[in-house]
């Protein structure tokens, strides 16, 4: 914290690039480069707005490296995802993020010597621990082997009663993975019963439909889970989870992300795992934006949002923190990459007026995650930042074109208003529609987010100004799962397997506009650049040299 107390706000003018341009950023989410086919969803749609851009200027187009280490992933395996991605962007620096830092916190002990882990041990001598998360090895939102980690530390440190609270995945990995996943775990939690440790699966449900909404979009998913876990009420009841998922599995159109909630039963009928008084949770998400309802539910005590019948006191610790500024939960089991001197406050200290806008599912990235995991404005004088609510009652796929267009007109009329040097805008459609598997809704979804990019760029024409074209991770342009030759896989009814998840593909980053200086292209010296080379890129445009800690810029001015 001392850095903030010394940190110099002002940045240096750049030597050549002039100030006072109105500089709009759009991020297409879910937006990668991919070769083209009948799989590949941008190839697929009519896009002329971003053909135009990859097509014209080969010194104003690159990719950039979206994944994996270049977002302060563990490895180029994790794929990248919208939170890790908009604080890549917006801190022009790399973090180490989520996975990275719980594996750091259990490699090095740490974990078990933190106040969040000595806050719930306190419930073990007579209480439960209970471990609610996604049972998954996708690395999005959780990891198995961490969660394994944490039910054999807790045990050897004095949990002598474990009851886990499973969601199934699906979406980050392959549907019907789920029986895989709790085989493993029940093979562990049979060991720890040998050993005298009552430890079993209490209940369980698909990620979509229980517990895992984000953004308050649908409390319905999140008390779902509440009943299950809090409650042990469900609709279904099994003797292990095993059986449960398999059934639930059987029945038509089921798969893993949308299983109904169940709860394990005892011999006389019985919910094995309520969540009752003098207990400890542990919530073992790493990412927050799928956690923090139900944070909100487990720790606030005016919550209002559903009934939840019976309150139980118990102890509380998120994976990580999940909001900041919330400051939800309280405590937590890993400390969080503290991202100070974000590329947004800079610029608001330096006199840069800034609109942020997009609808509900990603608001939270333009604003909280591109400012560092912090809430609310810098300089409520400077700023404005505006949510448009998103579609809720149906999955993404039903309304494809979401609302790029309230978000493109929305910036549109901020750019003319000439009262803003700087718009940044998430346009959801790519991602959030790919997430469905709906190959035909997730191309009118692109042709949508084109358009909503030409109306932008439309504005940033009329004023003189310049824009940046990016994207925080693939999605869109590969929906289907490949094989190591890169061949889409069949499944066992020869029909293709579709690709619901994320990409490890490169994405676009495009510059221009009439207020470009004639000299900027992009520079071939960079070895792999990154979302986080954008913000010096940004900062540049705006007319400033970025802070020296932070990842160089990706352009460079020549003489023409």
């Amino acid at each position: 914290m001392q850095e903030m107390a010394t940190a110099n706000w002002t940045l240096p003018d750049h030597p050549t690039l002039p100030k006072g341009k109105t500089v709009a950023v759009v991020v297409l989410d879910g937006w990668g480069e991919a070769s083209p086919d009948q799989y590949n969803c941008i190839h697929v749609a009519q896009t002329p707005v971003m053909d135009s851009l990859k097509n014209g200027a080969p010194e104003k187009w690159r990719l950039v490296k979206a994944h994996g280490t270049a977002v302060g992933l563990p490895s180029d395996d994790d794929m990248g995802n919208s939170e890790v991605g908009h604080n890549a962007l917006g801190a022009g620096r790399i973090f180490a993020q989520g996975a990275k830092l719980v594996d750091a916190a259990l490699a090095s002990g740490k974990i078990w010597e933190d106040e969040g882990f000595n806050y719930i041990k306190e419930s073990f001598d007579k209480g439960t621990l209970h471990l609610i998360g996604l049972l998954s090895d996708g690395g999005v939102h959780s990891r198995l082997d961490q969660v394994q980690l944490i039910v054999k530390g807790a045990s050897e440190r004095g949990a002598k009663r474990i009851r886990l609270h499973i969601l199934t995945d699906g979406r980050d990995v392959l549907d019907g993975s789920s029986v895989g996943f709790i085989e493993t775990i029940e093979k562990d939690l049979a060991q720890l019963r040998e050993q005298g440790v009552d430890a079993r699966i209490a209940s369980g449900g698909g990620r979509m439909y229980v517990t895992m909404d984000r953004y308050e979009n649908d409390w319905s998913v999140v008390k779902r889970g509440w009943d299950a876990q809090v409650l042990g009420e469900a609709p279904h009841k099994f003797q292990n989870a095993l059986e449960a998922v398999k059934t639930l599995r059987a029945e038509p159109k089921a798969n893993d992300q949308y299983l109904p909630p169940f709860v394990i039963v005892d011999e006389s009928g019985k919910s094995v795992g309520p969540i009752v008084d003098g207990d400890a949770v542990v919530t073992f998400n790493f990412r927050a934006d799928r956690m923090v309802m139900l944070a909100k539910a487990l720790e606030f005590p005016d919550f209002d949002k559903f009934d939840r019948v019976r309150v139980p006191k118990i102890k509380y610790a998120g994976m990580l923190q999940y909001d900041g500024e919330l400051k939800l939960p309280s405590k937590y089991l890993v400390s969080p990459p503290l991202i100070e001197r974000t590329s947004g406050e800079y610029l608001v200290k330096n006199g840069v007026r800034t609109f942020a806008c997009s609808e509900t599912v990603k608001f939270g990235h333009v604003t909280f995650f591109w400012n560092g995991n912090r809430s609310g404005y810098f300089d409520e004088t400077r700023e404005e930042y505006v949510e448009i609510p998103s579609d809720s009652g149906i999955t993404f796929n039903e309304q494809p074109k979401m609302k790029a267009l309230e978000i493109a007109e929305r910036t549109r009329d901020a750019i003319l208003s000439g009262k803003f040097d700087q718009v940044r805008i998430n346009l959801p459609n790519g991602d959030m529609v790919g997430h469905t598997g709906d190959i035909e809704a997730t191309v009118v979804a692109c042709k949508a987010a084109d358009e909503a990019v030409k109306m932008v760029l439309d504005a940033v024409e009329q004023v003189g100004g310049i824009y940046l074209v990016t994207a925080d991770h693939g999605n869109a342009e590969d929906m289907v799962k490949r094989n190591k030759a890169g061949q889409p896989m069949l499944d066992k009814s020869g029909s293709i397997q579709i690709l619901t998840s994320h990409t490890l593909q490169p994405v676009p980053v495009a510059i221009g506009g009439p207020g470009l200086h004639p000299g900027v292209r992009f520079r071939s010296d960079i070895q792999t650049p990154g979302l986080a080379n954008v913000a010096a890129t940004v900062m540049n445009l705006h007319g400033f040299q970025a802070p020296a800690d932070y990842e160089t810029t990706l352009i460079e001015v020549v003489d023409n």
